[in-house]
């Protein structure tokens, strides 16, 4: 019979480009309870962990964040997946890499207004900074377990992003994001599912729906009566339900679906928030984000603490 070996500590391993959020990301964790390392170069962060090993009275202590980038000791991608391998050959041990990712033209801004310069870039353009960054962390966003793009996002919404998707249990071992968004602001790139709602019928033309958004049940009554809401619903559930185990056989812990219309109010916000019931009714973890509605739901001015 094999060994248990220690306790298998839930870890976290926070990257990506520099103006992205990782310091954000990092502090939400720290909020949530994890035990967060900044920057430990991968030598420290193999015997970090053996003296976890070595040490019974370590067993279930708090999960562990740990932030790598292109500013760490040593720095290799190759060299981070392949420590991270070993970190889940440790009896199982359940490690999930994280990669922020953002626009380039918002990360410019962010570093003008911060008036700070990238690492990679300390005699040259920001823009050169930023590809030369996006070369070097390239092989960690194709592995990464999860990517959470933050153009656009105040501070506030990635920490709430952060503690929204790290603090739901996966019963299934699939933990899903249901989201919806504008086409007018872009598509998300960190959906692995994307569809297309404009073409039911819009609410935005009604004048006492239009102020309000998918949520309410005059928007949901509206759009669930246009005669194609039925029959698409049907067959988006049944490919839902073909497609989840699937994805969950192939190792896959996360999965975002997103839906757009227009403006990113109406129609998608309330295909998003039924499709979470059926899901959550069989049994899913799920995770509903309405990327441009928000912050206007819960009365905080958009444009504020934008990400440093």
């Amino acid at each position: 019979m094999p060994d248990e070996g220690p306790s298998k500590t839930p870890i976290v391993i926070v990257t990506g480009l520099s103006g992205a959020g990782k310091s954000t990301a990092l502090g939400a964790f720290e909020d949530m309870g994890y035990e967060v390392v900044d920057n430990m170069p991968l030598a420290l962060l193999a015997r970090f962990m053996k003296t976890q090993d070595d040490n019974p009275e370590h067993a279930n202590e708090r999960p562990i964040g740990f932030g790598i980038d292109c500013r760490t000791r040593a720095f290799n991608a190759d060299g981070v997946l392949a420590e991270i391998e070993r970190l889940r050959a440790r009896q199982g041990q359940d490690v999930t890499l994280l990669f922020l990712d953002c626009d380039d033209l918002e990360l410019v801004r962010r570093f003008s207004e911060t008036r700070r310069r990238h690492p990679l870039a300390i005699d040259r353009r920001v823009e050169d900074g930023i590809a030369k960054e996006r070369e070097l962390l390239g092989p960690l966003k194709a592995h990464a377990d999860r990517l959470l793009d933050t153009t656009g996002q105040t501070i506030h919404q990635t920490r709430k992003r952060i503690r929204d998707s790290f603090t739901v249990e996966a019963p299934h071992g699939l933990q899903i994001t249901v989201s919806s968004f504008s086409y007018a602001k872009g598509l998300p790139r960190d959906a692995d599912l994307v569809m297309d709602v404009r073409f039911l019928r819009n609410p935005h033309y009604v004048d006492r729906l239009k102020p309000l958004t998918g949520k309410h049940e005059a928007v949901a009554a509206y759009v669930a009566s246009d005669p194609d809401f039925a029959p698409f619903f049907d067959q988006l559930t049944q490919l839902m339900r073909l497609l989840l185990p699937r994805f969950k056989e192939e190792g896959k812990s996360y999965l975002t679906i997103a839906f757009g219309c227009t403006g990113g109010r109406h129609r998608s916000v309330f295909v998003a928030e039924f499709l979470a019931k059926v899901l959550e009714k069989d049994g899913y973890a799920v995770n509903i984000v309405h990327r441009d509605t928000e912050f206007e739901d819960s009365g905080e001015a958009k444009g504020s603490s934008r990400e440093r």
